[in-house]
């Protein structure tokens, strides 16, 4: 349940010294290496507790909200475009990346609070032909028409995960990148190089003129001709 500080995974940003020991993040959607626990983004991001107990407190009374539902347990794991409410502040965050890989929290208005962005890591074709389209964060979402591609980015409802938008990862599309060298800064698609067995897929990208490449699991497609949701931090 806990682990010392300097053990945690990079992507929190959270000093290394001072406290010896941690909490660890419960198994979840998201994988351990891409997720907070709540308590820490309660406690250590937010700055809405002085200590653990405070937090623990916040939590189990049933004051944050995680994409539109109410979580009670403090290492509940919070990860990449999920949201997080607490509607006796009136304040929402999404989570997303700066650009050293480290998961931050950008406030947000009323015109995001009630959508989020998923990502398709893969697909599996069900009975009677349905297809059921498994999300970065944990979701799944069945489907009838076999138009979505792994790698695209579906925009939902929270929390009814009613799909309201589809967006393709092709060449034209804005994406935001999570991780790698470039992690935390949007660009625009210029081309998606197939992969081989030696290689992984990649994506040439083009920002203020420049070009630059990255693996495609990294690209995270936000829009077409404009972006679906602000991430700038």
């Amino acid at each position: 349940m806990h682990t010392k500080r300097l053990n945690v995974p990079r992507s929190w940003n959270i000093p290394k010294k001072g406290e010896v020991w941690s909490p660890t993040t419960m198994p979840g959607a998201h994988s351990k290496d891409k997720s907070i626990p709540l308590i820490i983004v309660i406690r250590d991001l937010l700055k809405l507790a002085d200590n653990a107990r405070e937090a623990k407190k916040i939590i189990k009374e049933g004051n944050v909200f995680i994409d539109g539902r109410p979580i009670k347990k403090p290492r509940f794991g919070i990860g990449f475009m999920d949201t997080i409410s607490i509607p006796k502040i009136n304040k929402v965050y999404r989570v997303l990346y700066d650009q050293k890989g480290r998961i931050t929290l950008k406030e947000i208005g009323d015109s995001e609070k009630d959508f989020k962005l998923c990502k398709i890591k893969n697909k599996t074709i069900l009975k009677k032909g349905k297809i059921q389209l498994n999300l970065h964060d944990g979701r799944n979402q069945l489907v009838e028409n076999d138009v979505y591609k792994t790698g695209d980015v579906l925009k939902i409802t929270i929390p009814e995960q009613k799909i309201i938008k589809h967006i393709p990862l092709k060449t034209g599309s804005m994406v935001y990148l999570s991780g790698g060298k470039h992690a935390g800064i949007t660009a625009v698609v210029k081309e998606i190089i197939p992969g081989t067995t030696l290689r992984k897929p990649i994506v040439v990208l083009e920002k203020d003129g420049k070009e630059m490449r990255t693996l495609k699991e990294h690209a995270f497609a936000i829009g077409t001709e404009k972006p679906e949701l602000k991430v700038g931090v």
